[in-house]
């Protein structure tokens, strides 16, 4: 290299590991295995050159012309690939402490943070070490992806922080603004100038996540949300039995929730699920009849609340919330770590195969838990039961493709339907022979009535768009995360599975008689969609069904 310097996220790269990195990447340009290729080279002072600094220096050679840029190479440099084989880099911030709406018994109250965050949960400790500051969170984090070898220019936001829509709507605005001005690089004036320069960036949107309280989603709610980019919400159910959602003082009941789940769905959103089990009053046999509801009918509905992501939050006890007192008194016990692995089993096992499991347990230190389960394994040791007992999670996660190549000439469509409040969904995924998922599209088509041509509970005022609409409410493309406009033998992004599942998702509509079709695309998003026939509205992208 021409320079013997390098620096990296503000620390200098000494001559000796840049002289070793290039000794390993050498061995491993010609097939050797990394990890031993490493062991090889130790460093003159102790220890082995960092998969970071082997990133850092692959790419200085590459931008001076020393070696052809290889992804292959990359793919087996950059350090934990699992982050970004869902497709997308997640980028996680969190807003700056402001109160809430709920008085649960269950959760921390630490005023430096947002409600319910401890200040050295992972993605909690670096918003506090950046004082919140949206611009300088999403930048750090995009630095940091860079510098271990990760591509961001497909960028999934998600704004974590308690109750997002009880946040004032200027506070909103602004920090979703800074957001945009981070992957932009560059400042802009107001919200809507960021996310229009957003569709062209290096470090395009294509996902944007909240979290708010089922009681806090309205129509009006919703038409903001879009304005602001929002494609997926998370709503904290927690429990759908209105006694113990009653014991634990969470200020609604579970009609709420499935109200809240069927005018997401209505108006195209990804709908995430927030399920506690061990609640103040609530047993393991309790949990179990308490999960089967979320996908059943219930509350003289149609159907159920039928999510599409769920998050598993069992109970922790600590020592600043409410239920601390509780336990001292006698009055609440937290399950043992056995208990819980078997109660996570049985439920996982019986979860659709449109869902995903996003989490299991929260990143909360075992230093903080007074009793009850300590261990962050929970989900590797629940399928671990699983496996012992001869079976196997259907979830989505459990059956992504990740980082295996696919022949996209031997990809197999199903069409699974089902019917949750309101709606009649679709999910098409393209399977492998394995049953592994490449690439999926959410498919909503809302209840008709012939006196009612708009989705059930949407005004025309706010939701012009949907007019006679069917929803296309998410296309999801798997494998390692490529480079907009880059190839890969045998990997799944861009090799035409988005195109064919509109193409599949056209075909149901037009038979079911809709006359247009709209989809709830992110800002980074829309130039893709245009460019398969859909136009801008309001607030979605629609195309008319010929």
């Amino acid at each position: 290299m021409t320079e013997p310097e390098l620096w990296l996220q503000g620390r200098r790269i000494t001559p000796d590991k840049i002289e070793c990195a290039q000794r390993v990447l050498d061995e491993i340009l010609q097939g050797a295995d990394v990890f031993q290729s490493i062991r090889r080279h130790p460093l003159p002072e102790g220890g082995y050159v960092a998969k970071h600094v082997l990133v850092a220096v692959y790419r200085r050679m590459v931008d001076e012309g020393l070696l052809e840029d290889d992804p292959g190479v990359m793919a087996r440099i950059r350090m934990k690939p699992t982050r970004t084989l869902s497709g997308v880099t997640t980028v996680t911030v969190l807003t700056g402490p402001h109160p809430c709406p709920g008085d649960c018994v269950f959760c921390p109250t630490d005023e430096r943070m947002p409600k319910s965050y401890l200040v050295d949960e992972p993605g909690a400790a670096r918003a506090f070490q950046n004082q919140f500051d949206a611009y300088k969170q999403v930048n750090s984090r995009l630095e940091a992806y860079r510098a271990v070898g990760h591509p961001t220019d497909k960028i999934e936001l998600l704004i974590l922080g308690g109750t997002w829509t009880f946040y004032p709507r200027p506070y909103q605005a602004e920090f979703i603004k800074r957001c945009f001005d981070a992957m932009n690089e560059t400042s802009s004036p107001d919200l809507s100038a960021a996310q229009q320069l957003n569709e062209n960036s290096s470090h395009r949107n294509v996902g944007l996540v909240i979290e708010t309280r089922p009681d806090e989603i309205s129509p009006a709610e919703l038409a903001w949300l879009r304005q602001l980019g929002v494609t997926k919400v998370q709503i904290g159910a927690q429990s759908l039995d209105d006694h113990i959602l009653e014991l634990n003082r969470r200020g609604h009941d579970a009609a709420e929730t499935l109200k809240a789940a069927a005018l997401l769905r209505a108006a195209g959103f990804k709908i995430v699920v927030h399920w506690m089990p061990n609640l103040l009053g609530a047993t393991p046999e309790s949990d179990r009849a308490d999960f089967a509801r979320l996908w059943n009918a219930f509350g003289g509905q149609s159907g159920g609340i039928c999510p599409d992501e769920i998050k598993i939050y069992p109970t922790q006890l600590l020592e600043n919330t409410d239920l601390y007192q509780y336990w001292k008194q006698g009055k609440y016990q937290p399950y043992s770590t056995e208990e819980l692995i078997q109660l996570v089993a049985d439920v996982k096992a019986t979860i659709p195969p449109y869902c995903r499991v996003n989490r299991v347990i929260r990143d909360i230190s075992s230093n903080h838990v007074v009793e009850g389960n300590r261990r962050t394994s929970l989900r590797q040791d629940a399928l671990d039961e699983l496996a012992r007992r001869g079976l196997a999670c259907q979830c989505v996660r459990c059956r992504e493709i990740r980082g295996q190549h696919v022949d996209p000439a031997n990809l197999h469509l199903d069409d699974l339907v089902y019917h949750p409040a309101h709606a009649e969904e679709h999910f098409l995924s393209f399977v492998t022979g394995d049953n592994r998922i490449a690439g999926y599209l959410r498919l909503s088509l809302p209840e008709e009535d012939e006196n009612n041509p708009y989705p059930p509970g949407l005004p025309a005022d706010l939701f012009s768009d949907l007019r006679g609409a069917a929803l296309i409410r998410e296309v999801h493309v798997y494998g390692q995360s490529l480079a907009v406009g880059s190839e890969q033998s045998g990997a799944a992004q861009h090799a035409g599975l988005g195109k064919r599942l509109l193409q599949h998702a056209e075909e149901i509509a037009r038979r079911r008689g809709f006359r247009r079709m709209a989809v709830i695309a992110a800002i980074g998003t829309r130039l893709y969609y245009q460019s398969r026939g859909f136009e801008r509205g309001e607030l979605y992208m629609v195309k008319e069904l010929a």
